[in-house]
């Protein structure tokens, strides 16, 4: 079967790998349709990457059709139905698997980054890992995962409709974090430097936008916002900016939520964690109950999923569009192989 490996940096290739065998007891065979080239891919592909294997097979957001199950696998999961998989692992004794938190497991291995993930035809995965989505497509069911973790950080800066909340960066998880702190009757702010995806931020929801390159921010919030400051703000770049930029602008009491990772160590007015008595939390992954919520949006029809997805590709071009993608990287919400 085909697969796409990064070996080096700026390295990729297609690549033949052995079929698997026969689901065992209590696996799934999954035949692959779709599947999303993320930050964390293109991150590897650039060296930049510390958390992956050297070589890897990436991919984690799966769009895929069951092909096969093993025994003791539930009635409930047959084969034909279209499936998205929760990429991540979990160990069942760390602090954040005794505390329940699965998705934070501290040593968590991902697909595609600490083990080999789905850019492949086939992959095999315990039946607990399938997420039925029965009522969307293959293509539909590739941007869940991306958008789940946004939905997660929505939910780790607890949204709720009294809430004005303030999302930096318009990629795919951020695109989440808009659609869900809407769907929970919230206010939202999307910034971001591009106003291609600051346009299509108001088609998911978002009540006002703000160009940061552009714009003088400050200003722009205390307009919108009669001085106060946004109660919550979600951050989905990963810069010292706008690491710095959530601080210095949430109200005061106000949560900040960090999805993005700074690539360099980030310098912080640390008076305002006191004075403004802030709440600042981590969000990490999803859980099983952020998959299903995104799948319930996407099946009311009203996600623009065609302008969400800058390009579908087979595997013999990944190289020449990955190129492409570290020469653009403000244009690209995502990429889709297709199997």
């Amino acid at each position: 079967m085909k697969a796409i490996q990064i070996s080096h940096q700026q390295e990729l290739n297609v690549i033949d790998l052995d079929s698997p065998a026969a689901p065992k007891a209590g696996e799934v065979l999954l035949k692959l349709q779709y599947v999303g080239f993320c930050g964390s891919d293109i991150n590897t592909f650039m060296g930049r990457n510390t958390m992956a294997l050297n070589p890897v097979i990436p991919g984690h957001e799966v769009g895929a059709v069951i092909e096969a199950v093993g025994s003791d696998v539930p009635d409930s999961l047959k084969p034909g139905m279209n499936v998205t998989c929760n990429p991540y692992t979990n160990c069942g004794k760390c602090a954040s698997c005794r505390n329940g938190r699965v998705n934070a497991c501290q040593h968590n291995e991902t697909l595609g980054v600490q083990r080999n993930g789905a850019m492949k035809e086939y992959i095999v995965l315990p039946w607990q890992k399938i997420i039925p989505a029965v009522n969307l497509t293959p293509k539909e069911i590739a941007l869940v995962e991306p958008m789940s973790v946004g939905f997660h950080a929505v939910s780790r800066a607890e949204v709720t409709d009294s809430d004005i909340v303030m999302v930096i960066g318009c990629g795919m998880v951020g695109m989440g974090a808009i659609v869900r702190s809407v769907t929970r009757g919230a206010t939202v702010i999307a910034a971001d430097i591009d106003d291609e995806k600051l346009a299509l931020a108001r088609r998911m929801g978002a009540a006002y936008t703000i160009n940061t390159k552009t714009e003088d921010v400050h200003e722009r919030l205390a307009s919108m916002t009669e001085g106060f400051g946004p109660d919550v703000i979600i951050e989905a770049v990963g810069s010292p900016f706008t690491y710095q930029m959530a601080i210095n602008e949430v109200a005061f009491t106000g949560r900040v939520t960090c999805i993005g990772y700074a690539k360099s160590e980030v310098t912080f007015q640390t008076k305002y964690f006191v004075q403004k008595e802030l709440d600042i939390r981590g969000s990490r992954n999803a859980t099983p109950s952020d998959f299903r919520a995104v799948i319930r949006y996407m099946e009311r029809g009203t996600c623009p999923t065609e302008e969400l997805i800058t390009k579908v590709i087979r595997p013999e071009e990944a190289l020449e569009t990955m190129k492409w993608w570290s020469e653009n990287p403000g244009k690209v919400f995502r990429i889709l192989v297709e199997f």
